[in-house]
Parts: structure tokens; sequence; C-alpha cells
């Protein structure tokens, strides 16, 4: 029997400069062997059969993508991003067309596994809001005083997760909830930051810790061990 499950569209914001990084190359375009981080990016997401095409919102000023071999996939469009996250996402969306469900995924997240992956896209046959991959916090959580590097109190820690990225949700329903977030000046952090705003209540899908955001200098080796092992073992 043929799969009845809707292809999804995903989009990446690369519009970023990354200064955390301390280069003057936007992070996305570091390299980690012989690909940028962005590309690994895109080849987790088209590694599943239900992405069918992935948007990647670029700054203005990017001299850099259309070197990359992306240029050409003929599965990749370009659009320009604008300077807040979520102006880049929504230049995603406008040019998703009537795609019924959009994966985001961080330009900077290297790392994702494809069982995480699966897990978070099957939630588009159990729920009409979405769902966003997550870490549990292991660790102990500290809340600062304001303004000063002093603990405040400690965080309870149960109950609290790493929001992580894809994040999946209905096209409509996220544009929609985006639209009224940036009108009514609230702070949207991730796309399900939206979605909350608005009173809806996504899913959290339980995945690896190791599929982290590439955002300091440091993160860069970490990230280059983590694909190391996760392409041995996809060739097991």
């Amino acid at each position: 029997m043929a799969d009845s499950s809707p292809d999804v569209i995903a989009v990446v914001p690369a519009a970023g400069i990354g200064s955390r990084m301390q280069t003057e190359c936007p992070k996305q375009y570091l390299e980690i062997g012989n690909k940028t981080i962005l590309e690994h990016a895109v080849a987790s997401l088209l590694a599943h059969p239900r992405v069918s095409h992935v948007i990647i919102a670029i700054s203005p000023g990017d001299s850099r993508f259309a070197s990359l071999p992306l240029a050409s996939n003929p599965l990749v469009t370009a659009v320009i991003g604008g300077g807040q996250r979520a102006d880049s996402v929504l230049a995603g969306l406008q040019a998703a067309g009537e795609a019924e469900w959009v994966l985001v995924h961080d330009a900077a997240r290297p790392c994702l596994h494809q069982d995480d992956l699966a897990r978070l896209l099957a939630t588009t046959h159990t729920s009409k809001v979405g769902g966003i991959l997550a870490a549990p916090v292991r660790d102990t959580m500290k809340r600062g005083e304001p303004g000063k590097p002093l603990i405040a109190h400690t965080v309870e820690r149960e109950d609290l997760w790493h929001a992580l990225t894809p994040q999946l949700f209905p096209l409509e329903l996220l544009r929609s909830c985006l639209l009224r977030a940036l009108n009514e000046g609230a702070t949207i952090t991730d796309e399900a930051s939206a979605l909350e705003y608005c009173g809806f209540h996504p899913e959290l899908i339980s995945a690896r810790a190791d599929n982290i955001k590439v955002t300091r200098p440091e993160d860069l080796a970490l990230a280059a061990f983590y694909l190391t092992r996760l392409t041995h073992t996809e060739n097991l």
C-alpha cells in the first residue's frame, strides 16, 4: 500500500552572521571535513524521503552560497531572508507554496540523527499542532541576579527541556502565529515560541543531545567529532 504521508518542505534560516564564532566567515559556511556546516545540515534533511524540498533563507549580501553545490541542487531553493530569524522563516514559508507541513531547522545544526527526524515527522499522523525535537535538561540550572554574575537561585530542572531543531508545524498555523506574534511585539526565540504565544502546545519529541548548534569556536571541534561518529554508525 502506498505511503499516504504528506510531503514536508524544510526551511533553513541562514541569514545570520554568527558573531559569537569570532570569525569573519558566517558560522554556517565554516567547514567540517569537506562540507560547510550548512551543507551538512541540509543533507541531513534531504536524507529523509518525506522531505521533498529545502528552502534556504540567505542574507541579501551573501557571496558564499552561490559557490556551493547546494546552489545547483534541484531540491534546494534560496530566498532572501531578513534581519531577524522570524523574517527569514516567513520568507521561506512564502516560497513553500501550498505545502501542508514545514520543518524549520537551524543552519548551524549539522549533527541531526535520522531516527530523531523520523520520530518528529511521525507527529504529522497524530497532531494538528506539530512539535519540536528537545533534550531533557540534565545539569543543575542557576538563575542569575539581574545584570550581575551572581546566583539568585537554583531552577528546578524537572520538566525543563533544551529546545532543538528541526521544529515541525502545519505551514499556515506557523505563518499566522509568527505574523501575530511579530505584529504584537512578542519575543520570538524559536518557531515554537510563536505558537506558544498564540496559545498552542506543540509536542516535545525527546531527541539526542548531540544535535548541537555550532555557536562558539569550541563547538566546531565537537560537531566534527559527532559527525565522524554519526557517519561511522550509518556506514556499519
